[in-house]
């Protein structure tokens, strides 16, 4: 098994970002999706003074940036587990507060790289698509959900406009033999899609991969639980940094933020009282993206959005 580049995306303007928050001696970042260390290494050799909590469910990505972050010894303490358990995580750490939360959402490099996974649907591999190594996999899903369960997954999870017609071929081909790897499952999307859904808008199957991972993975359950946990978890001039790649993870990210920053007082209020005072105020107007240039040196930079909040209220 080849080790696979990882080109972090956003990296300079994600440290950037952080620094405010990390420039205290004793400053403790949890890089909530940890992957291969990327952001976690040069955020540790920038500050020196950093702590670094990181989170991966993956005990591949855990293994490699073990291998990476070797060299900052204990300033590292490694978490196996899905980024919802931050507090868990914060709390073996020995900490009731951190100053920063990192989230780089969505599949890593590696796990789109390594064959056996099955995250990718430009090469044949077996249906697995769990970012760890326990749950149900993508071929259990195709095999078990209903006909209108795996519509409402590649519809909602995949914002597919053909949902059902692809159910319907899924249910057709495995009456007859499981779906088992990624060629095949392509195969059948190609085939169930009427002709000009294929004319545009790349490989017709990414929509479908995309809902199954999120589905396999409960993304979108775990970030609606995680972003709130990471607000409640830093302190006085803490921040959050959030990393999203489609629009139903930065919807959630956008809305989880709004409700932290947003004044909700009656208008024309002469005076606001300080306990009606939003806790989080917003560091980046809207979402940032990718420059051209960094977006044509590693193209997975293409679709992120970049959100970022800063406490500055401490908790009631």
């Amino acid at each position: 098994m080849g080790e696979t580049k990882h080109v972090p995306v956003l990296l300079d303007r994600t440290v950037e970002l952080l620094a405010p928050a990390l420039a205290g001696s004793d400053a403790v970042l949890v890089d909530a999706t940890l992957g291969l260390g990327g952001h976690a290494e040069a955020v540790l050799s920038r500050f020196a003074g950093v702590q670094l909590i990181g989170i991966d469910r993956d005990p591949e990505a855990l293994r490699r940036s073990r291998e990476r972050l070797a060299p900052f010894g204990d300033r590292v303490t490694f978490f196996e587990g899905v980024y919802d358990q931050l507090e868990e995580a914060i709390a073996e750490a020995g900490r009731s507060h951190v100053d920063a939360v990192l989230f780089d959402l969505g599949v890593s490099s590696m796990q789109l790289d390594l064959d056996e996974r099955g995250f990718s649907y430009s090469r044949p591999a077996p249906l697995d698509m769990r970012m760890g190594s326990e749950g149900t996999t993508a071929a259990e899903v195709l095999e078990t959900y209903s006909r209108d369960d795996l519509a409402r997954i590649l519809r909602t999870y995949g914002e597919e406009k053909h949902a059902g017609r692809i159910a319907d071929a899924i249910v057709r081909r495995r009456a007859e033999a499981p779906l088992r790897t990624s060629d095949e499952l392509v195969a059948l999307v190609r085939e169930a899609l009427p002709a000009a859904a294929m004319r545009t808008g790349g490989n017709p199957a990414k929509r479908t991969f995309q809902a199954l991972r999120i589905e396999v993975n409960d993304e979108l359950g775990v970030l609606r639980r995680a972003v709130p946990a990471a607000l409640d978890a830093v302190s006085l001039g803490g921040r959050v940094v959030s990393m999203a790649y489609h629009s139903l993870e930065d919807r959630i990210v956008k809305q989880a933020f709004a409700k932290v920053t947003r004044l909700d007082v009656p208008p024309g209020l002469p005076v606001v009282p300080e306990a009606l005072e939003p806790r989080f105020r917003l560091v980046t107007r809207g979402a940032e993206t990718a420059s051209e240039a960094e977006i044509e040196q590693n193209p997975r930079a293409k679709p992120v959005r970049l959100r970022v909040v800063e406490r500055v209220k401490e908790a009631a």
